[in-house]
């Protein structure tokens, strides 16, 4: 496969989606070679071969051969640090079950928080329904946020559901909670 012919090759899409030449650009250099390397070998030896970098900057001069290695440098750093970050992120990141009472021995399970790790809460809610048999949708919480609201008490089937299910969740970041409906005062 010419590099030509790869104008209808994109790179993984969970990486940078761009094409392979152009994963320089992004900023997933280190996962888009790596990708690369796995799924297409003779294309990743044609761009990032020591002999093939060689190549391409032998035309540059000195000036700009030291540039251009200060620049992957920066980037390479910057990616780095970015993904540390989104790392820390989802380490600090907390999903809440929480059991509400609606009146007497109704409840109702939200669950919070799974946003943080990239899930789509409409697919998750849609995956809850089906699997507990009831009601769940995506509502906007006071706060700003969205959780999912999933009729009955289901709360300890749902974190087990949720680790079986998505491995990328720890399970410390799953907290269940139990929050009581406060009885109106009435006067009387």
């Amino acid at each position: 496969m010419s590099i030509s012919q790869t104008d209808n090759l994109r790179c993984c899409d969970l990486v940078c989606s761009l094409p392979p030449e152009y994963c320089e650009y992004g900023g997933t250099v280190k996962k888009c070679q790596e990708w690369l390397e796995k799924n297409h070998p003779d294309l990743y030896q044609r761009i990032w071969s020591p002999e093939a970098l060689e190549a391409a900057t032998a035309s540059l001069s000195v000036e700009a051969k030291e540039r251009a290695a200060k620049d992957a440098k920066k980037k390479a750093a910057k990616a780095e640090a970015a993904e540390q970050k989104h790392a820390d992120k989802l380490a600090n990141s907390v999903i809440t079950i929480k059991r509400i009472e609606r009146n007497k021995r109704k409840f109702v399970t939200a669950v919070s928080g799974l946003e943080a790790f990239g899930l789509d809460l409409k697919k998750v809610a849609k995956d809850f329904g089906k699997k507990f048999a009831t009601g769940s949708s995506v509502t906007k919480t006071p706060s700003g946020g969205e959780e999912i609201v999933v009729q009955g008490d289901v709360s300890g089937e749902i974190e087990e559901f949720l680790l079986e299910k998505y491995k990328e969740i720890p399970e410390d970041n799953i907290e269940l909670v139990e929050d009581k409906k406060k009885k109106p005062t009435g006067a009387g």
